[in-house]
């Protein structure tokens, strides 16, 4: 479980921009107020790399609300899929208004828990898990754990996909990837956001990654522009990714 204290989230206005801080951090969300759905921050951007995989996943999971950046792309450009966000903090889910994220539907929900017990015992199996749950201290214990994501795997569906948002290039980072590489049995990439500062992990099955390096650039060429405009940077990133793990995970030549 999350044992970390929770903090109370700060708003910040001006006449472009509305954002999300903790008392302890820098900038977590932002949304521009003449374009509330567009993905401001590069991270955000980056974590929609699963598109390369998978450009129309039926339900997705987001642990990690924030101002609602990604629940808010997705809602308006993957209208046909159902959406779950999992906020540990009851304060950041009540400056929805604020980020003008869209009301609870049949294909929308906010719910108010803990993302490491809510994907224990998830109410159903989904294509992708996105994981965004920092607090001013940084990326939790919870959201990091070898447990924690060997109860993601169990919550994705066949040819699932989990994405995780973490550091870039620290020790964390290093091991946090061990964790991921051990809990989906070594199918995992990962690529720095388009202007550092964070990694984005994606993990799944082998037979997954390699089946997205051969279907690369029809996969590329059949996604929405709105899609390839986000992902203009990280794409080539993603795919050298695919590249290097598909190498070293190839048997030895007889």
């Amino acid at each position: 479980m999350n044992d970390t204290p929770i903090e109370r989230p700060r708003l910040h206005t001006n006449s472009q921009t509305v954002s999300l801080s903790f008392e302890s951090s820098l900038i977590q969300s932002c949304m521009r107020l003449d374009a509330p759905d567009e993905l401001v921050l590069d991270y955000t951007r980056a974590m929609m790399g699963f598109l390369l995989f998978n450009p129309a996943p039926r339900s997705v999971l987001m642990i990690g609300l924030g101002g609602g950046s990604m629940l808010k792309y997705l809602h308006k450009h993957l209208p046909g899929t159902d959406l779950t966000a999992v906020e540990i903090n009851q304060d950041v889910i009540d400056m929805r208004h604020e980020f003008l994220i869209p009301p609870d539907s049949d294909t929308l929900r906010i719910v108010c828990d803990d993302g490491a017990r809510f994907v224990r015992k998830p109410p159903q199996a989904y294509d992708v898990i996105l994981v965004d749950g920092f607090t001013g201290q940084g990326l939790p214990e919870a959201l990091c754990s070898r447990s924690f994501y060997q109860h993601c795997r169990a919550a994705l569906a066949p040819n699932g996909w989990l994405v995780a948002n973490v550091q870039a290039d620290t020790e964390q980072t290093r091991e946090v990837m061990r964790r991921l590489s051990k809990a989906f049995s070594g199918g995992v990439i990962s690529a720095e956001s388009d202007e550092g500062g964070n990694d984005i992990a994606i993990a799944g099955s082998l037979e997954g990654l390699t089946q997205g390096l051969s279907q690369f650039e029809a996969n590329w060429s059949a996604l929405a522009p709105i899609h390839q405009e986000i992902l203009a940077v990280s794409s080539s990133r993603f795919q050298r990714a695919l590249l290097k793990s598909v190498r070293l995970s190839a048997p030895p030549a007889a």
